[in-house]
C-alpha cells in the first residue's frame, strides 16, 4: 500500500512498473503548487491532448485547501468524469499498465487514476463473415469498451447489465459478462464468474478460445462447437434480450453467446431481417441444405456399392466406368483438398487471390477428371457439399458436419448398409450428448422438448 512519504511511494511505483526498462512506459515529474508529482502512464494508449488540458487546469486553479487528501483533489481539481482513488499499488500498477494515467502527489498515500486511455482500433464496419442482405452494417472490434457501448446503444434499459472481470495472472484480460437482470438464468451468471475467477493461466493467449477451453473442462472429443460466436452487435443484443449471457473478451472482435444448442447455431440475422414467410423458408432450407450436405456423399456412395437397389430412374447416378482410384479414397482426398485450397487462400495475398481461384478451379475440374484420378461425380458432389457448408455461419459447425460426414463415408466402405446407419445413429448420439459451458441440453428445445419454442426455431414469428 501507498504511505504518505512520496520518497518511499516512488521507489514502490518503480519496483513495480520499472520505467527505465521500458520506453513505453513513462514517469513524469512535475510540480504542483511547490508540491512534488509525478504522472505514470503508458505511452500510445493516452490521449495527449486531454492530459494537456487537465494538466493546464491543474496548475491554474489549484489552491492550498485543495491539498488536504487525494479524494478532496480528485473532487475539487480534476474535471475529468472517470476519475478515482486507490492506495493499492497491485490496482494502479494494472490500471497503469491498462491505459490509465496515475498521478502520485507529496503527502498523498493514495494516486489519482485518471482514465484518458485510448485504445488504437480499426472501424466498425460491417465483419466479413456474419454479412446480412439487410440490417446493421457495424461490427464489434477488439476493444472491449467499444463492443459494449454497441450493445447499450441498441438496448436502452437499467436492466442490463455489463459485469467486469480479469483472467491471466499476467495478460490480466479484460472480461465482460453481459446480460439482462431478471431474464438471464442466475445460476448460470454465478457459475460462469466463479469459473473466470478461477483460473490460473499466466495468459489468455488465443482470446476466446483459451476462455472456452479454461471453463470448459468436459472432453473435446465430440466435434460440434460448445458455444456461439457472433461478430455483429445486432445478433448479440437479441440474445441478451432472450435471457442469454454474452460474454466479451477483450481483443477479440467477436462476441460468445450462452447458452447454446444446435438451432441457435443455425441461425441467422437474414432470418429476421424479413418477412416471416420468407425468413421460414430461408430457414427450414439452411436446415435442409445442413443435413443433406452430411449424407449425400455417403448416400451416394452407399448406392455405388448396392447398384442392384438403385431405382431405374436414379440409374444416372452410378458410375459406369472402372475407377482407377476407390471412391472413397477420392472423396476424403477431395474433401483435404478443399481445405487445403481454403488455408492457401487465407495466407495468399489480395492480388494473387483471383489467380489462385482459377488455379484450384481448373486442377479440381477437367485435368483431375482426365487424369483418372477422380471421376466427375465426385467432384459434383463436393462441389455442392462446399457451398452448402457456407449457407451456415459458424465455422466450428461447419467443421463438425465435416467430420460426421467422413465418419459416415468410411462406416458405409467398412460395413455398407449396417454402417451408413451404425454412423448415423453415432453422429446422433453425439449431437444429444453434447453439453454446452452453460450445461444445457444440445437439441433443446427438441430434448428436453418444448413445443412452442421448438416452433419458433423452426418457423420465423412475426414479432409482437
Amino acid at each position: 500500500m501507498l504511505t504518505t512519504n512520496y520518497s518511499e511511494n516512488l521507489n514502490i511505483m518503480e519496483r513495480c512498473l520499472n520505467t527505465k526498462d521500458s520506453f513505453d512506459l513513462v514517469e513524469r515529474k512535475i510540480t504542483i503548487k511547490n508540491r512534488k508529482a509525478v504522472m505514470y502512464f503508458s505511452d500510445g494508449l493516452t490521449k495527449d491532448e486531454i492530459a494537456e488540458k487537465l494538466m493546464e487546469f491543474i496548475y491554474k486553479n489549484t489552491s492550498e485547501d485543495d491539498f488536504k487528501n487525494a479524494d478532496t483533489f480528485s473532487q475539487n481539481c480534476v474535471p475529468y468524469i472517470e476519475v478515482e482513488t486507490s492506495g493499492d499499488e497491485e490496482k494502479i500498477t494494472t490500471d497503469v499498465l491498462s491505459g490509465i494515467c496515475a498521478l502520485l502527489i507529496e503527502g498523498f498515500d493514495k494516486a489519482v487514476l485518471i482514465d484518458i486511455r485510448t485504445y488504437p482500433q480499426r472501424s466498425t464496419s460491417e465483419p466479413e463473415n456474419d454479412k446480412v442482405l439487410r440490417g446493421s452494417k457495424d461490427g464489434f472490434v477488439e476493444t472491449i469498451v467499444f463492443n459494449t457501448a454497441l450493445i447499450r446503444r441498441r438496448i436502452r434499459d437499467p436492466k442490463l447489465r455489463v459485469k467486469a472481470l480479469r483472467a491471466g495472472k499476467k495478460s490480466k484480460t479484460d472480461i465482460a459478462l453481459c446480460y439482462m437482470e431478471g431474464k438471464a438464468d442466475t445460476k448460470l451468471i454465478d457459475d460462469l464468474t466463479r469459473r473466470i475467477e478461477s483460473i490460473k493461466a499466466d495468459a489468455l493467449t488465443m482470446n476466446q478460445q483459451s476462455l472456452i477451453e479454461k471453463l470448459y473442462k468436459g472432453l473435446w472429443t465430440n466435434p460440434f462447437p460448445k458455444v456461439k460466436h457472433t461478430e455483429r452487435p445486432d445478433t448479440a443484443a437479441a440474445a441478451v434480450l432472450k435471457g442469454n449471457v454474452v460474454i466479451f473478451v477483450d481483443n477479440s472482435p467477436s462476441a460468445i453467446i450462452l447458452p447454446t444448442s444446435i438451432f441457435d447455431l443455425l441461425e441467422e440475422a437474414d432470418d429476421f431481417y424479413f418477412s416471416p414467410v420468407t425468413g421460414t423458408y430461408l430457414r427450414l432450407a439452411r436446415y435442409f441444405i445442413t443435413v443433406l450436405s452430411v449424407v449425400i456423399t455417403p448416400l451416394w456412395l452407399l448406392c455405388l456399392q448396392n447398384p442392384k437397389y438403385v431405382p431405374d430412374a436414379f440409374k444416372f447416378i452410378l458410375v459406369d466406368e472402372p475407377q482407377n482410384i476407390p471412391v472413397i479414397v477420392q472423396l476424403l482426398a477431395i474433401e483435404i483438398g478443399i481445405d487445403g485450397l481454403r488455408l492457401a487462400s487465407l495466407n495468399t495475398p489480395s492480388s494473387l487471390t483471383t489467380p489462385l481461384s482459377i488455379i484450384g478451379a481448373i486442377a479440381l475440374s477437367d485435368f483431375v477428371v482426365q487424369s483418372g484420378w477422380v471421376c466427375g461425380e465426385a467432384i459434383l458432389y463436393m462441389a455442392f457439399v462446399t457451398i452448402a457448408n457456407y449457407t451456415q455461419p459458424s465455422y466450428e459447425l461447419g467443421y463438425g458436419l465435416k467430420f460426421c460426414r467422413i465418419l459416415l463415408l468410411i462406416l458405409t466402405t467398412l460395413f455398407n448398409l449396417w454402417g451408413f446407419i451404425a454412423g448415423n445413429i453415432i453422429n446422433i448420439v453425439m449431437l444429444c450428448s453434447n453439453r454446452t459451458i452453460s450445461g444445457k441440453s444440445y437439441m433443446y428445445p427438441l430434448f428436453p422438448f418444448n413445443g412452442k419454442e421448438l416452433l419458433r426455431k423452426l418457423v420465423r414469428i412475426r414479432t409482437k
